[in-house]
């Protein structure tokens, strides 16, 4: 057998994780091209085995240091492995393709082989269908595992230049000599329509999120690897999983984690958070550290344009009842959404707002008012949540912010007392942005104008006069040999070195001189238990003097800012503007007539 080794053989049969987890680790180790065939069918064995058709009894669900696997024995993994191989090389005339880099036509070859060997009396959506033992026991595969196949046939054919592709919702192929070249090689959505060997340009070009507007993960071989690990389903059924395998599935991301290849996986970092979450392992980072991880991954190597991340922390921290940090991450999620345009290949993301906007954020404000009622924050975060969703309904021909988005939250707004929504400084990019920008160019190009025609400018440097005579001041009254600061030079210092003067107050002398720095100023947060997570990643409640600052983008959102702050709630004419269809495709392009309706697809099965 090609892909074991010695070393890997005398591990058979396989009654243990441990064991599993050396051969990985051999193949990721000892290899620069490890055996995706092999470990995809090694995988899919242990699932198989212990989730489809088990019966499951409550005294299974208990824990064990180290639980016995049902046994895979060496020559059946033997015999699958080879069937794979006869399979795609069966098939493939390599002296057609008589090149060292895979061809658009070979892609699109191998796709066929495995397509056309397909079930087609199947729902391809269903669980534990990701892998080559799925394929090669009865012929069935799922979106990824179709993909994953493609890319693990040209392996077996000798081509090192085919890799995978993955957004948050698609998989598809990259290849050539640069590895620039794509090629879509299975189906999305219920329509399963046919686009295999097409490029993926114009679904990039489409501003779809199933594209992510080029920002998909593109794999290494060991990336590659840590897609089959990351898309283990360990789940007997809605509500239970296989122990056994949940836990397998969490050292093998421990592996690849201590191995750095999943760095650049957001995805799977929040997938190892989950399963910390509900198993922690000693001396492993909190959860909390591993969700803020697959944010900062998503932000240094994909533009910031993965929703899940985001998505992933406030389920998170809605399921841990910390409300405040669950509706900052919503709105992160939506501050991501706003860069695409929205079609029906997004219906899971949909889905995910849909919930977060119906069902979860209704259910906070309920359970937690008296703490969330009382911060212009909170009213802050609703209204980017909502302005991020409808500036993603713009681009589409379909509208997205119907009437059963516009109750919940015109619901929940109006428990917001006007005076706490007062307090949020609202301002709409294109008329107070530009305004500001404008009036700050003027200020920075002609100074000896401003302070003839400004007086807040002597008042500005009457306010710098007074603050140095404070510290004048407060420095006499401390010895000069003293080896400590006093402490309100210390505060002011730290105030001063936060960068939180009030740049409105300074300029045109309203408002109060000091604000809060912006969220994306703050320090992160370092690491910390679970009960100590909600003061250390967002702060709780809102300074003395704190007004939240947020820019609306939409136009819809825009069309609402005198509503929003009116000290009675209009509520239907809230409802009106949010739901009126002639706000969508404001200055856009329309994209064709096959962008109607929203995909029905089942929603992801996620540890919620």
């Amino acid at each position: 057998m090609a892909g074991f080794h010695d070393r890997d053989r005398a591990l058979f049969p396989i009654r243990s994780i441990s064991a599993i987890v050396q051969i990985f680790k051999n193949q990721l180790e000892n290899s620069a091209e490890p055996d995706l065939a092999l470990l995809s069918i090694l995988i899919g064995a242990v699932e198989n085995s212990l989730t489809c058709n088990r019966v499951f009894t409550p005294q299974e669900n208990a824990v064990y240091d180290e639980p016995k696997l049902p046994p895979v024995e060496y020559h059946i993994a033997e015999a699958l492995y080879t069937k794979f191989h006869a399979v795609i090389k069966g098939a493939v005339d390599l002296t057609v393709y008589d090149t060292k880099y895979a061809t658009r036509e070979l892609v699109k070859k191998v796709s066929d082989v495995i397509w056309n060997s397909l079930t087609r009396s199947y729902y391809k959506d269903r669980a534990h269908l990701q892998s080559l033992y799925s394929y090669l026991t009865a012929n069935k595969l799922d979106c990824y595992g179709v993909a994953f196949a493609v890319v693990a046939g040209c392996q077996v054919l000798g081509f090192k230049d085919v890799h995978l592709a993955m957004s948050e919702d698609h998989a598809w192929v990259v290849y050539g000599e640069d590895g620039t070249e794509t090629a879509e090689v299975t189906w999305h959505g219920k329509g399963n329509e046919d686009k295999r060997g097409q490029p993926v340009e114009p679904g990039v070009a489409s501003r779809s999120w199933l594209y992510l507007n080029g920002q998909a993960m593109v794999c290494s071989r060991a990336l590659e690897v840590a897609t089959i690990v990351s898309a283990i389903n360990p789940s007997l059924n809605a509500t239970t999983d296989a122990v056994e395998v949940a836990l397998l599935q969490q050292e093998l991301l421990w592996l690849l984690y201590d191995l750095g290849h999943l760095a650049k996986y957001p995805m799977a970092l929040g997938n190892l958070a989950e399963l910390e979450e509900a198993a922690p392992t000693p001396g492993r980072p909190p959860p909390i550290d591993l969700f803020q991880e697959a944010v900062r991954s998503a932000r240094k190597y994909y533009g910031n344009a993965h929703v899940y991340p985001y998505t992933y922390q406030g389920g998170y921290l809605y399921r841990h009842e910390l409300h405040v940090n669950a509706l900052a991450s919503w709105a992160d999620a939506a501050d991501v959404l706003r860069k695409y345009d929205y079609s029906r290949d997004d219906g899971e993301i949909y889905k995910e707002l849909l919930e977060i906007a119906n069902e979860l954020i209704p259910h906070v404000v309920r359970v937690d008012n008296a703490r969330l009622l009382r911060q212009p924050r909170c009213f802050a975060y609703l209204l980017r949540f909502y302005d991020g969703i409808c500036q993603w309904e713009e681009g589409a021909n379909t509208p997205v912010l119907h009437i059963g988005w516009a109750r919940p939250l015109v619901n929940t707004i109006s428990k917001f007392d006007a005076n706490i929504r007062a307090q949020v400084v609202i301002e709409c990019y294109e008329i107070e942005v530009k305004q500001k920008e404008e009036t700050t160019q003027k200020r920075e190009t002609s100074p000896e104008e401003t302070l003839n025609n400004n007086n807040n400018y002597c008042k500005t440097k009457e306010r710098g006069n007074a603050a140095r005579e404070l510290i004048k001041s407060l420095e006499s009254k401390v010895p000069s040999n003293s080896a400590s600061t006093h402490p309100s030079i210390q505060a002011l210092t730290a105030a001063c070195s936060e960068k939180i003067l009030n740049r409105d107050y300074l300029l045109q002398g309203g408002g109060e001189p000091f604000v809060a720095p912006p969220d994306d100023a703050l320090p992160p947060a370092p690491s910390t238990s679970q009960e100590n997570v909600e003061s250390e990643v967002l702060p709780e409640a809102d300074s003395e003097n704190e007004r939240p600052r947020i820019t609306l983008y939409s136009q819809k959102m825009k069309g609402l800012k005198d509503l929003l702050l009116a000290e009675k709630l209009n509520t239907h004419a809230i409802s009106l503007q949010l739901t009126a269809q002639s706000q969508v495709q404001i200055g856009k392009k329309s994209r064709g007539s096959d962008d109607m309706g929203v995909s029905q697809r089942p929603k992801r099965t996620r540890r919620e």
